[in-house]
């Protein structure tokens, strides 16, 4: 079984985690503590400590630069679900770089404003000083005092998303790709303690954002049958 090495909260793990109920394909999810990256560590034989990573068997798969999407690009061709087409690599290129930039940049300091409901309290005093030593002193409470306005400036960032839906269901046309993932799992960070709401303003986005994890692969069958065997 696929074993996927993650932290519940991570808008990057919520993207192979989607894709992988899209394709219809059992998995274990395994949690890895943010100040304890031992577990991932071991598994990528002392090669690296982010999250997500992916175990295939004897295959263990992880990103190569911050830009990367080996996991996804994995699942996609093992599975063939069709999310990189080449006709779109250029476009997903430059969308997934703003989505995981400047869309994430809003995303989780409205959700780590809140990061003492769902860091375990042994793990809080490790993860505020992660916090603080990348963005100063006082960076969580002051994104807390600010929420409304970083609301704002997401709602402002989401905009062309929603313009992107005006005439077509998916980000890029008539099925989901890549991208459409990616930004499900940006929001999915923003919206995971359940303080915050999709914006009003971007009606499309809220039902695309509903619909999105409803949705199988065609191939699903095939992709369970190919696991048995």
């Amino acid at each position: 079984m696929l074993e996927l090495f993650q932290f519940p909260w991570s808008p990057y793990c919520f993207v192979p985690k989607l894709i992988l109920d899209y394709c219809g394909v059992p998995f274990k999810s395994i949690a890895v503590p943010p100040n304890d990256r031992t577990l991932v560590w071991k598994a990528t034989r002392e090669r690296y400590y982010g999250v997500p990573i992916l175990r295939d068997g004897r295959e263990v798969v992880f990103e190569t630069d911050p830009n990367s999407q080996v996991i996804c690009k994995y699942l996609d061709f093992k599975f063939q679900a069709g999310l990189f087409p080449t006709g779109l690599e250029g476009v997903q290129s430059i969308l997934w770089r703003y989505i995981e930039n400047d869309v994430e940049e809003m995303t989780f300091k409205l959700n780590d404003a809140h990061y003492r409901e769902f860091v375990p309290k042994a793990q809080q005093l490790a993860y505020l000083r992660h916090k603080e030593r990348k963005f100063g002193a006082g960076c969580i409470d002051h994104w807390r005092e600010n929420a409304e306005a970083l609301q704002a400036e997401l709602t402002r960032r989401l905009l062309p998303f929603e313009d992107m839906l005006l005439e077509q269901p998916f980000l890029l046309g008539d099925v989901p790709r890549f991208v459409d993932f990616d930004l499900h799992g940006m929001l999915g960070n923003f919206l995971f303690t359940g303080h915050y709401g999709l914006p009003a303003e971007h009606g499309r986005l809220k039902r695309w954002y509903e619909a999105l994890p409803k949705l199988k692969h065609p191939n699903v069958a095939q992709h369970r049958k190919k696991l048995r065997s």
